[in-house]
């Protein structure tokens, strides 16, 4: 199981993780020049490295977010949010055409949630969350 989610975050970063990372990346600079904004700026920092080597961790929800988190999605959403799932729907579509790449772009766009909104989300291991997938 190790050897596949290696794989495949392997063929995801060159097919299109290093990109969808430096678009995290970039917005995530932004986010912190603002200074007002470094919350995003952080959230947008997490994401990049989920981005760049998903296979093997999931996001969850965290517990006990509060209204502040919501209206930070908004804010998000607006500024950034879309552009960068739309990032994620154009680099989804090479890899639907190819047929090793169908499985990295139902990955892609199962990304989106988290672009759209992702203050209250928490990345951890999937076999954290998954126990079927705790190594023997």
């Amino acid at each position: 199981m190790e050897i596949m989610r290696t794989l495949l975050n392997i063929i995801w970063l060159v097919l299109s993780g290093f990109w969808l990372a430096l678009g995290y990346i970039a917005a995530g600079i932004v986010c912190c020049v603002l200074i007002v904004t470094i919350p995003w700026g952080i959230a947008s920092f997490r994401i990049a490295g989920y981005a760049l080597w998903p296979f093997g961790r999931t996001v969850v929800d965290k517990p006990r977010v509060g209204i502040g988190a919501t209206l930070g999605n908004v804010v998000w959403l607006l500024v950034a949010g879309i552009w960068l799932a739309i990032g994620h729907v154009i680099t989804s579509i090479p890899l639907f055409i190819s047929i090793i790449g169908i499985p990295l772009g139902w990955a892609n766009l199962k990304l989106i949630p988290v672009s759209l909104m992702p203050l209250g989300k928490e990345i951890v291991r999937s076999d954290a969350v998954f126990p079927a997938y705790q190594r023997a």
